[in-house]
């Protein structure tokens, strides 16, 4: 984990970043869902295809009568499979939806507020196990349904710490999700919520709208949680509409007076 920054200098420029993301673009309503169990799918969905993609195989799901638990578990698997068809790779993601339901049905007799109630690492480890769950997804089940303090790792997150050279390009997993949660835990003090919450009333347009509030992205969560949330969503904006993969633009993005080379 070598960086020309030492650790702490790496944390309070973390901190920083969430600062001046929070104070340009507000609150991001994340994750854009109805219920735990539809978080959970849509971490599924999501994994190699657009949000858009998933949105589509969400309301197939929901016009249906099918997004949730029981739906899954019922649900020939043939019809499961054309219904999330638009998210891509639909034959894996529905065989994967169903092997979490078998799991949650085996292990805690089909209950979420069963399951959630575990400890953290011991859960990771479960959902780790399961076929086709990674560090990426099993996080985002964590923090957006599970209202666990993990903080989710994607491409974006990589490749904006690689380009300001916070992080090397072959920097683990676990080890960006280390430095990100022990970076961002003092953001969750009193004495720094109260200071995140004038600045809320600050914030301006987004360039790419975020989602309006759902019942889960509104859902009562620990200051830790909610900073983690706020940080991921705020990552995917600068990663979508500044910190491309081919071709970054870097004007505009809060983020730019951070860069080493314009220091």
């Amino acid at each position: 984990m070598n960086s020309g920054f030492p650790v702490n200098v790496r944390e309070d420029q973390i901190r920083a970043y969430y600062r001046a993301l929070f104070q340009a673009w507000g609150p991001q309503n994340w994750w854009p869902a109805r219920s735990r169990f539809e978080v959970i799918v849509g971490a599924y969905l999501t994994q190699n295809t657009a949000w858009t993609n998933v949105e589509k195989a969400l309301a197939n799901l929901r016009a249906a009568g099918l997004l949730s638990i029981k739906g899954i578990r019922q649900v020939p698997l043939a019809e499961l499979e054309g219904l999330i068809r638009p998210s891509g790779y639909f034959r894996q993601k529905a065989q994967r939806l169903k092997t979490f339901v078998a799991f949650l049905d085996r292990q805690y007799a089909g209950s979420l507020t069963k399951m959630f109630a575990r400890p953290t690492a011991e859960l990771r480890e479960e959902l780790l196990r399961l076929n086709g769950v990674g560090a990426e997804t099993a996080d985002s089940i964590l923090l957006y349904a599970g209202n666990h303090p993990v903080f989710v790792v994607d491409a974006y997150t990589r490749r904006i710490l690689a380009r300001h050279e916070i992080l090397p390009d072959d920097a683990t997993y676990e080890d960006i999700r280390k430095l990100l949660e022990t970076s961002l835990a003092p953001l969750a003090e009193p004495s720094a919520n109260s200071k995140q919450s004038s600045t809320r009333e600050l914030a301006s347009g987004f360039p790419d709208a975020p989602h309006p509030p759902s019942r889960m992205s509104a859902a009562k969560r620990t200051a830790l949680t909610q900073v983690y949330n706020e940080m991921h969503g705020l990552i995917v904006g600068v990663g979508k509409n500044y910190c491309k993969k081919s071709q970054p633009d870097c004007d505009g993005c809060p983020l730019q007076v951070f860069l080493p080379a314009v220091k």
